[in-house]
């Protein structure tokens, strides 16, 4: 794939970049092993300072940088704005936090037969970021802010289709004040990862992408002995009980399926309703969901903007025809308009059946399958034989559904009447294929430290 600047709303190339050659790769990799010999040893306080000024100047920057994400990957400008918003929210809250969770944790001396131990917590060098184009700013950041505040070294593979924001990246914390080749964009093909990777600078990794991605990266990671965090796909359920207030339950579940063009891990994919409110809850939803805007995402009256790649939604017309050959019924959507651009309308499906691709594997864009259930035990087994666990999410004001829900649903993470999200105060990250490791609050940063013990004996 080129590395290139494409409009999602076109298909025009707006921009191409060089990619790097073996001799500037070579000299990337030498500055970021340097840089990690003398960062490490920069107070938390100055960390903290230098992500407070990166803090400061995106937010001078919220209108250029949220046109720059619409026109690379195609969501919404307003959701761009979002993003760009949370960012400066990360970064505050790792500047602010930070220092505690780096705080040495105190043992109990006395039953080890010490004067003293503790747990220090130290950075451990460079680390490669390799992430998606669909939260361009934000999925970089949740790596970047708690690393460099960790006193890590940062060296970001962007994908290829969003090298103005990675290159953006680079400038906003050199900018910043941190030192220089702290972080570093590398403007390189997939293939090349591996090279980097396998490269004994190269302490650790951080992978957001695919399953297929996710297995290359671990057993390269693998080989060479070297700590990686994976979060990978997701088809996240969305279970609604008959005690919960539907109006907001399906306000929410539309959000949930078209959040990002329907381009998000975390995104509602899977709808389990109980069959006391099934029909009312369908009715509801495909209501909803026909009402939304397609459009420019630059128009602030758009709901749903264009997927960010031709072969993106290839893909989801593939999945879609599949299981409508297979007999699954479409209650909206499920054809391209058309004209230019890689849009692909909000599209909702029933009749899903374990003969389909889209029954085990992720659709990413705004498609819903949703399936009718007798009970939450029967919703709950529907979920979980499902082989990603990344998010989940129950609508019910019954206390005894709630308790099972989070006891039982196998996913990292469990939201209960609120569309799932993440947070930088809190994990972030699944189970089964979606990965492993986490990402965000103290977790997050401590992922890539080493939590070094330290005894120290009685006086002689």
């Amino acid at each position: 794939m080129a590395i290139a600047t494409t409009s999602p709303v076109s298909g025009e190339v707006l921009r191409t970049f060089d990619e790097l050659t073996p001799e500037e790769l070579e000299d990337k990799l030498a500055r970021a092993a340097a840089a990690a010999a003398s960062y490490r040893l920069t107070g938390v306080e100055e960390r903290a300072e230098w992500l407070q000024h990166a803090a400061d100047r995106l937010e001078k920057e919220v209108e250029s940088v949220s046109g720059m994400i619409t026109t690379e990957m195609g969501k919404t400008f307003r959701a761009a704005e979002q993003e760009v918003a949370k960012c400066i929210h990360g970064l505050r809250f790792y500047a602010a936090e930070g220092p505690a969770f780096l705080r040495d944790l105190e043992g109990d001396a006395q039953r080890v037969g010490a004067k003293q131990t503790f747990v220090t917590y130290q950075p451990i060098g460079v680390v490669l970021a390799v992430m998606p184009w669909n939260l361009p700013l934000w999925q970089a950041m949740r790596f970047a802010a708690p690393a460099l505040m960790a006193g890590n070294v940062g060296l970001l593979k962007h994908a290829s289709n969003v090298p103005q924001c990675a290159l953006y990246l680079e400038e906003l914390f050199r900018d910043a004040g941190f030192p220089e080749d702290v972080f570093q964009t590398l403007l390189i093909s997939a293939r090349r990862v591996e090279q980097v990777l396998r490269d004994p600078r190269v302490a650790a990794a951080t992978l957001t992408g695919s399953e297929p991605a996710g297995r290359s990266v671990a057993a390269i990671a693998g080989d060479e002995i070297k700590k990686v965090v994976l979060e990978l796909g997701g088809s996240d359920p969305f279970i609604v009980m008959p005690s919960t207030n539907l109006e907001l339950a399906t306000d929410v579940a539309v959000r949930a399926r078209t959040l990002n063009n329907g381009q998000s891990c975390i995104n509602g994919k899977r709808f389990f309703v109980h069959e006391a409110i099934g029909d009312a809850f369908i009715d509801m939803f495909v209501e909803k969901m026909g009402a939304l805007v397609v459009g420019d995402p630059m128009d602030a009256g758009t709901d749903v903007g264009p997927l960010a790649t031709e072969s993106g939604r290839q893909d989801v017309e593939s999945y879609v025809e599949d299981a409508v050959a297979k007999g699954a019924t479409v209650l909206l959507g499920g054809e391209r308009p058309d004209g230019p651009g890689w849009f692909y309308p909000p599209t909702v499906l029933t009749g899903i059946t374990p003969e389909m691709r889209m029954y085990h594997e992720e659709v990413f864009g705004p498609v819903a399958q949703v399936w009718t259930v007798s009970s939450l035990e029967e919703g709950l087994r529907e979920a979980n034989g499902h082989p990603y666990g990344l998010g989940s999410n129950l609508w019910s004001e019954d206390e005894a559904e709630r308790e099972l829900f989070v006891r039982d649903v196998q996913s990292g993470m469990a939201f209960i009447n609120g569309n799932t999200t993440s947070y930088p105060e809190i994990p972030f990250g699944g189970v089964k294929r979606s990965g492993y490791g986490r990402e965000l609050s103290d977790l997050g940063m401590r992922e890539f430290m080493n939590a070094k013990t330290v005894w120290i004996g009685q006086d002689a």
